[in-house]
């Protein structure tokens, strides 16, 4: 494959045990870090054996809606690091915080399910605040979902077209050990609008759970099929993801393993798709 050190890992979360400059949410403590740090040195040093050299950051919980960390990571090498970010929905003006964090090398805001019932949990003057602000400003709401509110993705999606959607984990389809042909019909029913992607991601969560995650190949097809190369991005979700398998047990499945995948294909996924939206500025 062409430039094969320019993959991007579109799904990192980094930590630090620096305290004191960078507390943790009043919901955590130190113990709860697990493994205790992963800094920007140990993503690269993973990252880059497999001929990835820039990385997409999502904001851990463990910070809430601190982002502190994770904009100084940015801060410090902007052409290898950009971010999604976790903000309050609840604010009077969360656009304000887009627009002010999007300075920062923030592309993205993550939403999730927070306690409300599935059908509702996107409704109210925040979430839209959110979703028409992304939509002017090219910034994308990142969903970390499970199928059952993949329909209220899709009238959110239809009340904002314009918007741009990157959904986590392929929606999490078979994190409970079943993909079932009805979850992934919902999911790939967003790709008629125009402005969802997905991210491929998370491999060792879903599925049987156990490299080389060939089971998983069904579920890809059928996104890729739907959505094509050019609207799917890869992501390794480490540190999580290196707890009990390697890396490499992550990208190759996209770079060398699944079939129906061409060399174009697979530079879409790994690098194309995640570079045009979230590097076009670098």
């Amino acid at each position: 494959m062409q430039n094969p050190a320019n993959f991007v890992d579109a799904h990192v979360h980094l930590w630090t045990d620096n305290f004191s400059k960078y507390p943790l949410a009043r919901t955590f403590t130190p113990e709860d870090m697990k493994p205790t740090v992963f800094l920007p040195e140990d993503i690269l040093r993973l990252a880059r054996p497999s001929g990835v050299n820039r990385i997409v950051l999502v904001q851990m919980s463990y910070y809430g809606f601190d982002n502190s960390y994770m904009v100084e990571v940015i801060r410090q090498s902007p052409q290898t690091f950009k971010g999604i970010a976790v903000i309050d929905w609840r604010q009077r003006n969360p656009d304000v915080t887009m627009r002010e964090l999007a300075k920062e090398g923030i592309r993205g805001f993550r939403i999730y399910l927070d306690g409300a019932p599935s059908p509702r949990w996107l409704e109210g003057n925040g979430f839209d605040a959110m979703f028409r602000c992304a939509a002017r400003e090219r910034l994308a709401i990142c969903p970390l979902i499970d199928p059952d509110a993949l329909h209220s993705i899709d009238q959110k999606c239809q009340n904002f077209p314009d918007t741009p959607v990157i959904i986590d984990h392929i929606a999490r389809i078979g994190m409970r050990g079943k993909i079932t042909d009805l979850d992934i019909r919902q999911l790939c029913m967003l790709a008629r609008h125009p402005h969802v992607r997905i991210k491929v991601s998370a491999f060792y969560a879903l599925g049987r759970k156990t490299p080389p995650h060939d089971d998983l190949a069904h579920l890809i097809r059928s996104v890729y099929e739907a959505f094509g190369p050019n609207r799917l991005m890869w992501g390794s979700d480490c540190p999580f993801q290196t707890a009990d398998e390697t890396y490499e047990d992550s990208i190759s499945l996209i770079r060398d393993v699944l079939p129906f995948l061409s060399l174009e294909d697979r530079d879409g996924i790994l690098r194309r798709t995640a570079e045009s939206f979230f590097f076009q500025d670098s």
